[in-house]
C-alpha cells in the first residue's frame, strides 16, 4: 500500500507530505496506482519549482519514499501559490484513493 502524510502547519496549510510504499496493484511496471501516485507527487513538485522559483526540500528513496518540505518564510503570494498547486495535489491523490481505497492511504496530521 502507498501511504500519503499531509503534514499542515496551525494556520491548515500544507507544510509538507511524505509518500512511501508501494501500491502492488499489479506487476512493477504496469501498476497504475503507484504510476498515477507518482505522476501526481512528482509533477506537483515541478510545477512548484517551474512557476515559483522555489525548489522546496526534497528527499527521495528507491524504495518508493519521497519526501517534500515547503520552506518557512516565503512571501505571501509565493506561499500562495505553492499552496494552490499543494491543494491540488491532495485533490488529485484522493481522487485516486477513492478509487484504490485498498492501494493507497492518505492521511493528514498537523505539524507541531
Amino acid at each position: 500500500m502507498i501511504f500519503v502524510k499531509i503534514c499542515q502547519d496551525d494556520k491548515g496549510k500544507i507544510a509538507s507530505f511524505t509518500m512511501s510504499g508501494h501500491a502492488e496493484f499489479a506487476e512493477k511496471g504496469q501498476d497504475i496506482v503507484c504510476a498515477g501516485a507518482s505522476a501526481v507527487t512528482f509533477g506537483t513538485i515541478n510545477a512548484v519549482i517551474s512557476l515559483t522559483g522555489i525548489t522546496p526540500d526534497i528527499e527521495q528513496q528507491e524504495s518508493g519514499f519521497l519526501s517534500c518540505s515547503v520552506p518557512e518564510d516565503l512571501p505571501a503570494d509565493t506561499s500562495e501559490r505553492i499552496q494552490v498547486l499543494l491543494e491540488g495535489m491532495v485533490i488529485s491523490l484522493q481522487t485516486i484513493e477513492r478509487d484504490y481505497k485498498d492501494y493507497i492511504n492518505i492521511t493528514f496530521t498537523n505539524r507541531g
